[in-house]
């Protein structure tokens, strides 16, 4: 099955000069699981809008086997399990795909 998480950084890092050097860490450590996860083949897709207010949002589109295993996959994302952003999952199907 698919699922999908948005993410959404928490208020305090809305503005760029709250950020800490453990923020950036928790990105980079983020971004590197995604990126193995995709090399695995679980992970299909994972971006993030461009704007930098609160209404910015990220998005995870993956594959698992049932629903508690998608919570586990999300809630295990650095930066959901380190708290500076938050996220919710929802069951998903992909419909088109560029090839």
């Amino acid at each position: 099955m698919e699922y999908i998480y948005f993410l959404k950084l928490i208020p305090r890092l809305h503005k760029k000069e709250n950020w800490t050097t453990e923020d950036e860490k928790v990105v980079s450590d983020h971004f590197a699981r995604l990126k193995d996860y995709r090399d695995r083949g679980v992970v299909i897709l994972a971006g993030r809008t461009l704007n930098e207010e609160e209404n910015a949002f990220g998005i995870v589109v993956f594959e698992a086997e049932t629903e508690s295993e998608a919570e586990e996959f999300m809630r295990k994302d650095p930066a959901v399990n380190e708290g500076i952003m938050t996220g919710e999952l929802f069951p998903y199907r992909v419909a088109l795909l560029k090839e």
